[in-house]
Formats: C-alpha cells, structure tokens, sequence
C-alpha cells in the first residue's frame, strides 16, 4: 500500500482529524471515494482478525483498584497453578483495553507472568466498541490523571497473594509512551518495554532505575524522530537499555488486528525478545 495513505490514517488515529477530513484526503490519494471505501478494511482494526489466545490453561479475572478519580478497571491473566508470579503491567493503545489488548495480555500470561492491563478509559465508562470513538474519548483524559492511574496499578499489585513483588511492564504506542513514563516515576519497576512509544525528556531520564527495551519500526518517522537523544540519555545516566529498529515495518506492526501495519516477522521476533527480556530482570 502506498506509504502516503499510511501515513494518513497515522495522523487520523493520532492527531485531532475528524473522520469526514481523513476520508476526503483518502479519496484524494486512492483517486476515487469508491477506492477509498476499499482500503478501509485494510486500515482500520478488525479484532476478527487477531490471534486468539486460549484461556483454557490460564487463570482470568475483571478486576478493579483503587485510582486517582475513581475505580481502575483492569483484566488479569496468569498460570492456573496458585503461585506467586512476577508481574507484567500491559498498556494499550490510545483505544483502551480491547479484545487484542486482553489477548496480549494471556500471551504474557502463557509466557509464565501475572499479566495486568489496566483501562486508561475506566472514568469515562470503559471501552466503546467503536475505535474512532474510543480515541475521541482520549481528548477528555487529562496526562497526569492518567500517569498517576497507572502508576496506582503498582500500588495495587503487592496486595495479590499471586504477586511476587517484582514488576515490569510493556505497552504499545499510546502505551508505550507510558511505559517510558512509567519506567521514570516508578522506581520499584525492573523492566520496561516500550512498542514504538514517544520518549520522555531527555532529563528525566536519570530518575530511570529499571532495564529498557524499545522497539521501533523502520517507517514511524514520527516517533522515531525522538530516538536519538533518548538514547543519548540512556546512555549518558547508564540505564541498561536494549533499542531494536525492525527494517520496513510501520508503527503499530505488532498489532495483528490491522492488516495494513501489521509485520508478522518483526512482531513475533519483538515479542519473543520481549518475554525473554522479562525472563531476565523479573525472574
């Protein structure tokens, strides 16, 4: 697909762009309004599409904790067998949690982790099915409320009898941001692993205690625009850090609900890397 129109619908599910705008400047690079209504379906998200993640071996669980403005909602997978797990806090895009959020969510239950994956839309009445309503919403959060929300989770989590003490934590996008963020104001966390996410300032980065892992696509140059003086500061305060660039992949390649940016051999490569990441600084 022309790398233009992806660009667009980047800037459509990132930038305030009303839908009408996005499906003129659509039509504009398809050539027709008939050719621009056949490439929503390769677009836009079909959660029909994702992987399927079993819970059959797993235990699951809805769950809420106390946040900053209310109730956190958060879906909760881990092992069957009562044990205590290292934790894995799981961040969504700006989507809230939907089913592709919970199925990575048992993915990293699979992976032998008590898997967390809190609503950033919680105070807002949860998650609409619609995607395009869902960012809307984003528009009404407030970004400390939301770091102060998600940095509750780590509150929360030592009070589980299948909590081990030890967290890390990954997030895709929106997500990932917050993973960044979260891995400067939460000093306890050991790991944090952020897909394709905006880097915090470079001076906060000495306030960093735990291990890094990034992953970025070749084509985000949007993101990736901040790589460079992140990892100037990662490097300049000796934050343990791992940065991986996958050759041609677009932002959000692992989300397999999105067949247009989604890259099947950079996602499941940057998500073994992930779980192995974990296996080193959690367990």
């Amino acid at each position: 697909m022309d790398q233009n129109i992806i660009n667009l619908y980047d800037e459509y599910t990132h930038k305030p762009l009303t839908r009408q705008e996005f499906l003129r400047r659509l039509s504009l690079l398809a050539g027709s309004t008939a050719a621009a209504m056949s490439l929503l379906p390769l677009l836009e998200v079909n959660y029909s599409h994702a992987a399927i993640t079993p819970e059959d071996d797993l235990f699951t669980e809805r769950i809420t904790y106390p946040g900053i403005n209310g109730d956190m909602q958060a879906y909760v997978a881990r092992p069957k067998k009562d044990k205590k797990y290292s934790a894995v806090v799981v961040i969504h895009e700006n989507r809230g949690l939907n089913a592709h959020i919970e199925d990575v969510t048992r993915r990293a239950a699979k992976a032998g982790f008590l898997a967390i994956a809190p609503n950033a839309l919680s105070s807002l009445g949860g998650t609409p099915e619609n995607a395009d309503e869902a960012r809307a919403k984003f528009q009404q959060l407030k970004a400390e409320d939301n770091l102060q929300n998600f940095i509750k989770v780590f509150d929360y989590l030592p009070s589980r009898k299948d909590c081990n003490g030890k967290f890390g934590c990954v997030g895709f996008c929106w997500g990932g941001a917050m993973s960044n963020n979260l891995a400067v104001n939460v000093p306890s966390l050991k790991a944090a692993v952020a897909f394709y996410g905006r880097q915090p300032a470079a001076a906060d980065v000495a306030k960093i205690k735990a291990a890094i892992q990034l992953h970025y696509g070749e084509m985000d140059e949007g993101v990736n625009k901040g790589i460079a003086a992140y990892e100037e500061a990662l490097k300049a305060n000796n934050v343990k850090y791992e940065l991986y660039m996958y050759e041609g992949a677009q932002h959000a390649f692992h989300n397999d609900t999105a067949p247009t940016r989604y890259n099947e051999t950079a996602a499941k490569l940057a998500w073994q890397r992930t779980i192995d990441f974990f296996k080193k600084h959690l367990e």
